[in-house]
């Protein structure tokens, strides 16, 4: 395969390469620029970008820009006041209903504290609900979700409360996908929550897809009279008896192939894969994608292009806090379900400069792909999950993100993890983060292709995940540019846990508390480099590089 496919040659992407890496050594101006180095795994990168075996190709994660709507309503024109006595939930939702009839807009919500006793519901295409800044307006939250829509059992059974990993009080998902969940809640049939609905079978087939390769972005289809440029897909993967997909997204060869699978119930539950994409041209029978194929497709996988739920598009928050009275951490798996920002089948939306406050969950991704959270920060009195990406959820991008230390000492019985992520989740990207409690929690259900770069961690979370949610790394799970300031190794350094995966820039830790052993057995074909520093790789932010390469 041809990177000139691409729509970048080698040359191009040699000549960026060089360019990112001397700016970046040129402008370091930080502590150890002296020893600014280029590792091999970079220049080998910028020859394969799309089929390294190591580091994935990540530089279209997130949306595909963040937009600036115009102005459609104001809360305060349907209710709201700022009193700090009015609920104001039922206006600020009349008022997005209100964008959504106008045809889409931004509806803001001004300077001051409102108090909010029901949950805010963003359910509606190109429509923005904007603060005049998260110091400035306050949306004060008095109940949880198992008060306003009721208790949420986990699927897999058990005395689990789902509202651990899902849901928020303010919740971005598409108004009929949305209903449908909670009359599912409600009527205690706990669903999937996925792109194809809660039984996984709101979904028909549109064309099977050829074989093609990892990386690809143009496909040969059975019959592609039903797609057309700007059309949002859903790729269907299926496994094998073998499960040979699963030793494919583990990296392949003797580990994977010895590895148990069958056992592992939970995590044979989130296949087939499923990996939305927009169309962005049809040729004959040749269809053009806006992102490069995250794996192989071969005709035992019986790859196809299907249908979905409606999907949330080019939907936003913007500018405000989000802060939840304050009340005790619940019990570990036991949370009631004060959480804040969700956003669920959702594709090309995004969340700017928002804060969550005393939450039980931050910030979530479930069955969303190609979002942005940007400007985001977790603080209060501790969290469960400050940011959890899950079901499905791909091609995101989560930067200069903040999580705060906890402001009261945490209860027993709770447990904190950090910036999660789990069931089959694939190239997403958490970059330029802040983390002053929590940890990188990979929480089973192999995720695979996920990049973490440019963060600092005071690394004291810990990782979950049940043992019938299968492995804790896929492949191509790459760490750039990592300072931890306790020392701690756990789920920082991969070159022992994650198979064909990638450590680069980290400071030297040592084990200590939560020590994993590797699922996979023998080489595990994982790469460190530049081991015992921190801020010497070039370039720094491996997202911001990769970037940079298509420019």
């Amino acid at each position: 395969m041809s990177t000139a496919h691409h729509g970048m040659t080698r040359r191009t992407l040699l000549a960026g390469a060089t360019a990112v890496a001397a700016t970046a050594v040129a402008g370091a101006g930080t502590a150890h620029a002296s020893d600014a180095q280029v590792p091999d795994l970079w220049r080998e990168f910028t020859r394969t970008p799309f089929t390294h075996p190591q580091i994935p190709y990540v530089g279209r994660a997130g949306a595909a820009r963040i937009r600036r709507l115009p102005l459609v309503a104001d809360v305060r024109a349907y209710g709201a006041v700022a009193d700090g006595v009015t609920d104001c939930a039922p206006a600020i939702n009349r008022a997005i209903a209100a964008a959504a009839r106008a045809g889409g807009g931004t509806v803001t919500i001004p300077p001051g504290t409102f108090r909010i006793d029901g949950l805010i519901q963003l359910g509606y295409d190109h429509v923005v609900l904007r603060g005049a800044g998260s110091g400035r307006t306050t949306l004060y939250a008095t109940k949880n979700l198992t008060e306003l829509i009721g208790p949420y059992g986990s699927r897999y059974g058990g005395t689990k409360s789902a509202w651990s990993w899902a849901g928020g009080l303010i919740w971005l998902a598409p108004k009929a996908r949305w209903d449908s969940l909670v009359a599912a809640v409600r009527a205690q049939a706990w669903p999937f929550e996925g792109w194809t609905g809660n039984r996984r079978d709101e979904w028909e087939p549109l064309t099977p897809v050829a074989p093609a390769r990892q990386g690809d972005r143009t496909v040969t289809v059975a019959d592609a009279s039903r797609l057309r440029p700007g059309r949002l897909v859903l790729l269907r993967v299926s496994d094998d008896g073998a499960h040979t997909l699963l030793q494919h997204m583990s990296g392949g060869g003797p580990g994977p192939a010895a590895y148990y699978w069958e056992d592992k119930t939970k995590l044979l539950s989130y296949v087939p894969y499923e990996w939305p994409v927009r169309v962005t041209a049809v040729r004959g029978r040749r269809v053009t994608l806006e992102r490069p194929l995250p794996l192989d497709l071969r005709p035992e996988w019986n790859p196809q292009f299907t249908t979905h739920v409606g999907e949330l598009t080019g939907s936003g928050v913007e500018g405000l806090t989000l802060e939840v009275m304050e009340t005790p951490q619940s019990p570990h798996l036991l949370d009631k379900g004060y959480n804040g920002v969700v956003l669920q089948c959702a594709y090309d939306c995004w969340v700017d400069d928002v804060t969550v406050r005393n939450v039980d969950n931050g910030f979530g991704l479930v069955a969303a792909s190609a979002c942005t959270l940007r400007r985001t920060r977790v603080g209060g009195r501790g969290e469960h999950h400050p940011y959890f990406c899950r079901e499905g959820s791909h091609d995101n991008l989560i930067e200069d993100f903040t999580i705060e230390e906890r402001t009261v000492p945490a209860p027993a019985g709770t447990q904190l993890h950090g910036i999660n992520v789990e069931g089959l989740s694939s190239y997403n990207v958490w970059s330029r983060g802040e983390m002053r409690m929590g940890t990188f929690d990979s929480h089973r259900g192999l995720p695979f292709a996920n990049v973490r770069t440019d963060i600092t961690v005071e690394n004291n979370g810990r990782h979950g995940g049940d043992a019938n949610a299968g492995p804790l790394f896929g492949a191509r799970f790459t760490h750039w540019n990592v300072r931890v300031t306790n020392g701690r190794a756990g789920l920082m350094r991969l070159d022992g846990l994650a198979p064909y995966s990638a450590t680069v820039g980290l400071n030297t830790v040592t084990d200590f508390d939560q020590t994993d052993v590797p699922d996979f057995t023998g080489d595990l074909h994982s790469r460190l480099e530049l081991y015992g520093t921190w801020d010497a790789v070039r370039p720094r932010n491996l997202y911001e590089a990769q970037r940079a390469l298509e420019r």
